[in-house]
């Protein structure tokens, strides 16, 4: 590959660089079908015996040099395209990816293939471990909690850990201990404590998998002290859990951080008081518009882009005045809207005059609790800043 191709595509313009980019995913999509429907016949005539190697897995990691996960998915498209040939042209449009096609593939039949795969069309891996739960649900998992292994320091002076023993099973049967978390064929949660600090390793992030339509399985590594409040909370919830299912307890301490949650962010209450509006020039944002805008935007980003697509995060939202505070915007319900972190920032840039991509090179900047925080900043003149949104608007 040309090592000046970086700098030559810093020159192109932000449609042209959307419009390859789009044109090299569509090829790469190609690419992709092309070499499954190829591995399928390969695979069928065993060629890989031929060059040395005793499986098709083989052949893709040490003759084609894919990673092992890279060469799982594939075989396993492969294997299925066999059956199912509409696979491959799935993949070439993208309304299938191959992580969706290894979730699909162990329960496609001839009588649902169609079926299933029209129903996972354009859905996320996520969304498409749901459908797979509904077809074939799981049993709850039964709850328990367990101590990891502990550092320990070796004759070298760095440490290892130790092997847990039976005895660090925390998962107490009924009547030992009214303090202790005890095990539920109901619950639908595993939490494994950790006893002490563990040594510097890679961070594990937790597991939610779907089990069936209404349970997940959920399993994360919890601190010495959570493990105290979790025990803690299962003893004062005796007489309404008297089982101290771990999953129930935690349903109940989620309500109470959600609706505290909603009453910070959002002023959420069941009985509101009447507004006293917006005072002229206030950056304030009143608790009746925040309540009102958060409903009608349904709690999500409500930037949508020229294509007419709406983005769909839910996280870091902020209230963005659509016509900027600097440039007379009133904090109403007509005027705010939520966005994304990233969103508020962008449009703070456009409406400085500036690309998002080019001169904001700071992350900070766009950590701002409203876009017009990072405006004040880079304009000290009200006046010039209204002329600049005038030529956004004109645009």
């Amino acid at each position: 590959m040309d090592t000046k191709l970086l700098s030559t595509l810093a020159h192109l313009s932000d449609d042209a660089l959307l419009s390859r980019v789009k044109h090299l995913a569509e090829r790469e999509r190609e690419a992709t079908a092309l070499l499954i429907a190829h591995l399928t016949e390969l695979d069928e005539r065993r060629l890989y015996l031929g060059e040395g190697c005793s499986s098709l897995f083989s052949y893709c990691t040490q003759v084609l040099h894919l990673s092992e996960g890279a060469a799982y998915s594939r075989i396993q498209a492969a294997r299925a395209a066999r059956r199912f040939p509409t696979i491959l042209d799935r993949l070439e449009e993208g309304s299938l990816t191959l992580a969706t096609v290894g979730l699909l593939a162990p329960h496609l039949t001839q009588d649902n293939h169609e079926e299933l795969l029209n129903a996972a069309h354009h859905r996320s891996k996520r969304e498409v471990e749901e459908l797979v739960a509904r077809l074939h649900p799981q049993a709850p998992v039964p709850a328990s909690v367990r101590r990891l292994p502990s550092p320990r320091p070796d004759a070298a002076g760095g440490s290892h850990l130790a092997m847990a023993s039976p005895d660090t099973d925390l998962s107490l049967s009924p009547g030992t201990d009214p303090a202790a978390p005890l095990p539920s064929s109901a619950g639908a949660a595993s939490v494994t404590a950790a006893a002490a600090p563990a040594p510097p390793a890679p961070v594990r992030r937790g597991t939610v998998a779907p089990l069936a339509t209404e349970h997940y399985k959920v399993v994360f590594t919890a601190s010495a002290e959570m493990h105290e409040k979790l025990r803690l909370a299962q003893a004062l919830l005796r007489h309404q859990i008297p089982d101290g299912d771990i999953a129930a307890v935690l349903e109940r301490a989620l309500s109470a951080l959600i609706e505290d949650l909603m009453k910070q962010k959002l002023a959420a209450t069941d009985c509101p008081r009447a507004g006293r509006g917006t005072d002229p020039g206030s950056r304030h944002v009143p608790a009746e518009v925040k309540r009102a805008v958060w409903h009608r935007d349904g709690g999500r980003c409500a930037f949508v882009s020229r294509t007419g697509r709406r983005c769909t995060e839910q996280g870091f939202l902020e209230f963005h005045h659509v016509k900027p505070y600097a440039a007379g915007g009133e904090a109403t319900v007509e005027n705010i809207e939520l966005r994304c972190r990233a969103h508020n920032g962008y449009e703070a840039t456009l409406a400085l005059g500036l690309s998002a991509s080019r001169e904001v090179r700071d992350p900070s900047l766009l950590q701002t609790h409203d876009s017009q925080d990072l405006i004040a900043a880079e304009v000290d003149d009200l006046h010039g800043h209204a002329a600049v949104w005038s030529r956004h608007e004109g645009k």
